[in-house]
């Protein structure tokens, strides 16, 4: 696992950026390499699933870091994160983004189209074929798993969008490859 998602949201977030997520679902391997995260807080954070405490849908983040925690967003899209921090201490990383970086061809039939794979947080899942049945996955070697150093690039930060609640906090990171 990587030692950085033992820690803080924001911390991981960047520690995500310019790695290689990788889905082998139905027999298929498709990976991207992670382009743009958002972190969350939990309790802290108005923002976050886990700001209620913890329910049904968002236990996940409650458990050990460096595992998916995976949700239905407005009931159409399935979004990913990658849960850090000490369990009991939820906090998460929302999957953003990412490029395609092996699999194109599986992940042009799983979303029937050949542009915009993986650029939102629902099309990412979709490309690398992940639903509710991921949630939980151990990303150090499950069907969904980080592989690999971060690539070199640079990083920028801004305020986190398609919330209403704690937006203006600057946890959104995009990476652009070196």
């Amino acid at each position: 696992m990587i030692p950085a998602l033992r820690g803080d949201p924001v911390t991981a977030a960047q520690a995500l950026l310019g790695r290689r997520l990788v889905s082998t679902i139905g027999g298929v391997t498709v990976a991207v390499r992670l382009t743009e995260v958002e972190a969350y807080g939990g309790a802290d954070d108005p923002a976050s699933h886990a700001f209620s405490g913890e329910t049904a849908r968002n236990r996940t983040m409650f458990g050990p870091p460096g595992r998916l925690y995976v949700y239905r967003s407005y009931g159409i899209h399935w979004c990913a994160n990658v849960v850090c921090g000490p369990v009991g201490s939820p906090a998460a990383v929302l999957l953003r983004g990412g490029i395609p970086v092996a699999g194109s061809a599986a992940m042009v039939a799983r979303r029937g189209r050949a542009d915009h794979l993986a650029d939102g947080p629902g099309k990412l899942c979709e490309a690398l074929g992940i639903t509710g049945a991921e949630d939980g996955v151990d990303l150090a070697g499950g069907r969904v798993r980080l592989e690999g150093r971060a690539a070199p690039g640079t990083v920028t930060t801004s305020a986190r969008i398609g919330i209403t609640r704690a937006q203006e906090r600057p946890w959104r990171f995009v990476w652009r490859g070196a």
